[in-house]
C-alpha cells in the first residue's frame, strides 16, 4: 500500500478543525473583550485546546496538560506553539466569556448547515420533514447546587443536587441543534417555547412538558403547527368525536376536536388517539394534541415519532463526550465546556456526513479519538480504515511523511 494513500503532513486533528476560521474566531473574541485579559492565550488557542480535551474525553485539567506535553511536537502543526499551564487554562475558563464559544458554535452551524441536510430523509417522510422543528431539553447533573439549582437529592448523601438544563431546537432533517439555551435544572421546559421564534408553515414536535394554552393559541395565530403528547388531567369541551376502524373492526385512530379554556384564553385543538404496539409489550393508547386539522392522523403520529431524533442527539452527546466532570467550577467554565462539546459534536457530524463509508457516530468518535494526533489523511483513512490498519497506525504515529 502506498504511503500517499493514507499519510498526510498534518495530524487528523489539524484537518478536523480546518472548518474553524481562525481570523473570524479571533475577531469574535475581540468583539466580546476576550483578548483583554489573557493575551498569551488567545481565543482560538483556548478553543482548540478545549476541543482537544473534549474529543479525547479528558476528565481534568491535569490530564489535558499531561497529554499536550506528550504531543507538543505535533501540536505545532495545528498552531499551538506552547502547552498552556493548568493555571492558564483554568483562568481562561473563568474569565473568557462563554458567549464567545456560543458565537463560534452559531457561526459554524450557519456556515455549514446546508451540508447537514439530508434529502433522502425528506423524500421518505414527505415535505413536512423540512418544516419540522423538534424541541426538548436534557439535564446535566452537577456536584453542587450553589450555581445551578437542581431537582431532587443525591441518593447516597441526601444533599441537594445541582443541575444545568440544556434546552435545544433541531431541524428535522439536520440532527444538530440550531438553537441552544442554558438554565438551571429547576426551570420549566416551556421556557424554550417562544412563539415569536417560529414562522408560518413550521411544525413543532415536543413532549407534554411544553403544554401551554396561551403559547399554543399564539402559535396558531402565527400559522405554526404543533404536535405534542396529551396530559391525562387536561380538561376540555368535546366538540366532535370520530373513529377510524381497521378492516377487522378494531380502532385505528380516534380523532376528537376539543376546546380548552383557561381564564380569557380559548384554544381549539385536535386529539389524535392511536394504539401503540411495541414488541414484547402490551398495546396501549397514546393521545396526541395538535392544532392542525388537515393532515391525516398517521402523519400526525409520524411527526410525533420524530422526537426520537433529539433524544438520540442528547444520548449521543452524553455518551461520547466528558460531561460528568468539568474543568472548572464556575458557571462560565461549565457553559464553556458544554459549548465546546456542541462544537465537537458538530465537527464530527460534518465529517460523518461527507464520508462515503457509513459510520455510526459513536464508532466515528472513537476512531477519531484513537488517531487524533496521527499523520493520516482524514478522508482516505476514514473511508477505508480496514486496510492495513495496524501498519498505518504504527508508521503514522512516529513522524510526518517525507513527501507532503
Amino acid at each position: 500500500m502506498s504511503k500517499s494513500t493514507h499519510f498526510f503532513g498534518q495530524p487528523v486533528y489539524g484537518q478536523l478543525i480546518k472548518r474553524l476560521n481562525k481570523e473570524k474566531i479571533l475577531q469574535i473574541s475581540r468583539s466580546l473583550g476576550g483578548e483583554r485579559y489573557i493575551k498569551s492565550f488567545d481565543g482560538f488557542t483556548h478553543l482548540i485546546t478545549m476541543l482537544y480535551a473534549v474529543i479525547m474525553r479528558f476528565d481534568s485539567v491535569r490530564e489535558i496538560e499531561t497529554s499536550m506535553i506528550a504531543e507538543v511536537r505535533k501540536l505545532h502543526h495545528i498552531g499551538i506553539d506552547s502547552v498552556p499551564k493548568r493555571s492558564t487554562l483554568s483562568d481562561a475558563n473563568s474569565r473568557r466569556s462563554e458567549k464567545f464559544f456560543e458565537e463560534v458554535y452559531r457561526d459554524l452551524y450557519e456556515t455549514n448547515k446546508s451540508k447537514l441536510t439530508s434529502d433522502s430523509r425528506c423524500n421518505r417522510s414527505g415535505n413536512w420533514l423540512k418544516h419540522l422543528r423538534i424541541i426538548d431539553s436534557t439535564t446535566i447533573s452537577l456536584f453542587s447546587n450553589l450555581i445551578f439549582k437542581g431537582v431532587g437529592r443525591h441518593p447516597k448523601t441526601g444533599k441537594k443536587k445541582g443541575g444545568i438544563k440544556v434546552h435545544a431546537i433541531i431541524h428535522g432533517n439536520e440532527g444538530v441543534p440550531c438553537d441552544v439555551q442554558f438554565t438551571s435544572a429547576a426551570t420549566n421546559d416551556s421556557f424554550m417555547l417562544v412563539p415569536s421564534k417560529f414562522f408560518e408553515s413550521e411544525i413543532i414536535a415536543m413532549d407534554r412538558a411544553y403544554i401551554n394554552y396561551e403559547k399554543f393559541e399564539e402559535l396558531t395565530k402565527r400559522g405554526v403547527v404543533y404536535v405534542t403528547k396529551m396530559k391525562k388531567n387536561l380538561k376540555y369541551e368535546l366538540l366532535s368525536d370520530l373513529m377510524e376502524m381497521t378492516q377487522d373492526g378494531k380502532m385505528k385512530y380516534r380523532v376528537q376536536v376539543v376546546e380548552f379554556r383557561k381564564g380569557e384564553i380559548k384554544h381549539i385543538a385536535r386529539i389524535v388517539t392511536y394504539v401503540d404496539i411495541k414488541k414484547g409489550k402490551q398495546p396501549k393508547l397514546i393521545s396526541l394534541l395538535t392544532n392542525d386539522f388537515d393532515m391525516r392522523p398517521d402523519t400526525i403520529v409520524d411527526i410525533y415519532h420524530r422526537r426520537w431524533q433529539i433524544e438520540s442527539l442528547f444520548k449521543q452527546i452524553k455518551q461520547n463526550f466528558p460531561l460528568k466532570y468539568f474543568y472548572g467550577e464556575s458557571a462560565n467554565a461549565i457553559k464553556i465546556q458544554i459549548w465546546v462539546t456542541l462544537i465537537a459534536n458538530l465537527l464530527l457530524s460534518l465529517l460523518q456526513s461527507e464520508l462515503e463509508r457509513r459510520w455510526s457516530f459513536s464508532g466515528l468518535a472513537t476512531m477519531v479519538r484513537i488517531v487524533l494526533m496521527y499523520y493520516l489523511n482524514i478522508q482516505t483513512f476514514f473511508n477505508k480504515p480496514d486496510e492495513d490498519l495496524r501498519l498505518i497506525l504504527l508508521e503514522a504515529s512516529e513522524s510526518p511523511p517525507d513527501e507532503v
